[in-house]
């Protein structure tokens, strides 16, 4: 291997690492999400065009990603922050294990929470420091969106640096896009076969909660934003679910008993075999088996925790693209 290939790959190595420890994954993922949608739309771009006219139209097609992207988490940032949103939920919730108290073990109300902040301190504990990070208002939360409205613009830059000409571009320069380009695809395939995973989740879970439930009387309390919250934490593997559909039989428990049970029996058929599904698809998208993308999901988040969790399936996709480029495998 040529020096300048081998100093791209430490780079590289080191790059993720950065990105992990200092929780810098939701700006690469925001500025990636950019880059692979600007391509997308810019090679339907006209043929004919000169320079000067394609780089107007490469600009409006970042500005209009990044402006669709934005406004489409500012709305579901917006509705979850809501007083109809997360707040009210958390308090719908806590009311119901108020209410299921006395018809539990002891052993078992031992350890639910009893206020709003109980709850929310165990979601903590769940999901780890992540979640309690993107939840701050302040200055933390204007940090965060910073770094992801940063890494946007980044994207948008890096799409239209890519039409350039790179026929006279030093080796050490093509290694580093050979790296990108391989991350690039690694991203593509991964995560949009998660949303689509999340997607198909989504739609069952709303077929049940707003569709057969209310067709047999029972109107379930927050059932929009559930199916919203089953979107958004669908895009984390595993612990994603686990989270909507605790939340969901709770809830259903609070209408009744057999509610909660038919709840859990859905929840169960529909979504029991999620993490190795999950594993499944990925796994087709990028020719890895299960337990492969399941002992990468295990290790990084092990090491790096949620964050770790979440880029474990495009780490492993981009490290077996590379290694399969060196002809190793």
């Amino acid at each position: 291997m040529q020096r300048h290939t081998t100093i791209s790959y430490l780079l590289a190595v080191t790059a993720v690492f950065i990105v992990l420890r200092f929780h810098l994954l939701p700006a690469v993922f925001a500025g990636l999400a950019v880059y692979v949608l600007t391509l997308k739309l810019a090679f339907h771009l006209p043929k004919n065009m000169n320079r000067v006219a394609h780089k107007v139209a490469l600009a409006v097609v970042v500005f209009c990603v990044i402006t669709c992207l934005t406004s489409a988490g500012a709305a579901i940032w917006s509705f979850i922050g809501s007083s109809h949103g997360i707040a009210a939920l958390m308090t719908t919730v806590v009311d119901t294990l108020g209410k299921l108290r006395g018809t539990l073990p002891d052993s078992v109300t031992e350890v639910l929470p009893t206020t709003i902040e109980g709850l929310r301190q165990q979601l903590v504990e769940m999901l780890g420091d992540h979640v309690q990070k993107i939840s701050v208002v302040g200055m933390e939360g204007i940090k965060v969106f910073a770094h992801i409205l940063l890494g946007m613009v980044v994207g948008g830059m890096a799409a239209v640096h890519h039409f350039k000409e790179h026929d006279t571009a030093p080796p050490f320069i093509g290694a580093m896009r050979s790296r990108l380009r391989n991350l690039t695809l690694s991203f593509d395939k991964v995560v949009f076969a998660q949303v689509k995973i999340s997607a198909l989740n989504t739609v069952l879970t709303a077929i049940y909660l707003l569709i057969a439930l209310p067709l047999f009387g029972v109107n379930l309390p927050m059932a929009s934003l559930l199916v919203l919250l089953t979107f958004a934490v669908g895009m984390l593997p595993v612990v994603g679910n686990l989270l909507s559909n605790t939340l969901i039989v709770v809830i259903s428990l609070g209408v009744s008993a057999g509610i909660g049970v038919a709840s859990l029996l859905f929840l169960v058929l529909i979504h029991k075999a999620e993490y190795f599904m999950n594993a499944r698809i990925v796994g087709h998208e990028v020719q890895a088996t299960a337990w492969e993308l399941l002992s990468a999901m295990l290790l990084l988040e092990t090491v790096f925790g949620v964050a770790g969790l979440v880029a474990a399936p495009v780490v492993y996709a981009w490290l077996k693209a590379e290694v399969k480029e060196q002809g190793l495998i």
